[in-house]
């Protein structure tokens, strides 16, 4: 384990060579205990985005919270041919838990990173006692899908595509973001901390996008039915609060199948947007700190 960088946040870096490269994390809490939670983010976003959501549970708990390949710190290739599925961060996150040799953990995540929590819950059975999903990008396979080229075309694709990469300087990507898009409902301290690790600084001296466009893109494009599968395939206890607005947990019609023996608890979370994280904090760490002392 590396230096501290900031009271309660100490660096880690995760080898996975059968993944191709190394995975990066941040971890906080009392170190003498095992690893109790694993946090995964969402697209285009970054571990160190959740760190003051999750900083109060590390009083407790012991904390990690990843960067997914393509993200952040992380050093893991990013191949966009051919890719049709997020099972290679699904398979990251299973190699870390290996690596790590973490069991009876708790995982959660936002987003994408709750839907590659899910399947990896799936796969992983013996390391894992319990989900925590926060909007978690879950389509049932009635959700109608557009072709392949369309969807490469969609609003959420272009955007990435298009994102402004470059900018002079940590400060400006914050002050260019504040209260404006995707962010418009961020409190200041998660939109700093997403900046500090969505933005590497150049030998120019500038600053760059970590998670490129190309691969935030490959991100939107190749999302399928399985994290809906893994409803069913998962064993442990399931949490899922999902937004009011927009959600991408798209599993109406089916919910009352899934509940119905109770392991699995799916709730929608009044006047909250995809960005429920960030617009429930209170919430998701009552959630996280019930399932922990569960």
């Amino acid at each position: 384990m590396s230096e501290v960088l900031e009271p309660r946040l100490r660096d880690r870096v995760i080898a996975l060579p059968g993944r191709g490269g190394e995975m990066a994390a941040y971890e906080m809490g009392p170190a003498d205990r095992p690893i109790d939670l694993v946090f995964s983010h969402a697209n285009g976003f970054n571990a160190r985005t959740y760190r003051s959501l999750l900083a109060p549970l590390a009083d407790r708990w012991r904390v990690l919270m990843i960067d997914m390949r393509g993200h952040g710190r992380s050093r893991l290739p990013t191949e966009t041919e051919g890719r049709t599925s997020w099972s290679d961060l699904a398979d990251d996150l299973m190699a870390a838990l290996a690596a790590e040799d973490l069991t009876n953990v708790i995982l959660s995540g936002h987003s994408m990173g709750g839907c590659a929590s899910l399947i990896a819950a799936a796969g992983a059975p013996e390391r894992v006692r319990g989900l925590v999903l926060f909007d978690p990008v879950v389509m049932s396979p009635d959700t109608p899908q557009p072709p392949p080229e369309d969807m490469a075309r969609s609003p959420l694709a272009l955007g990435a595509r298009n994102r402004r990469a470059v900018f002079p300087s940590h400060a400006a990507v914050v002050e260019a973001y504040r209260g404006r898009g995707a962010f418009k409902t961020w409190p200041e301290a998660a939109l700093v901390d997403y900046v500090a690790d969505g933005f590497a600084t150049r030998a120019d001296g500038e600053v760059e996008l970590t998670c490129s466009g190309a691969w935030e893109a490959s991100n939107f494009t190749t999302a399928d039915s399985a994290g809906f599968r893994a409803f069913g395939a998962s064993r442990c206890p399931i949490r899922v609060l999902r937004a009011e607005h927009g959600s991408t947990c798209r599993v109406d019609g089916h919910i009352e199948a899934l509940t119905a023996d109770g392991r699995i608890r799916i709730e929608t979370v009044p006047g909250t947007s995809h960005f429920l994280p960030m617009e429930r904090p209170d919430l998701v760490r009552e959630t996280l700190e019930a399932a922990l002392a569960g």
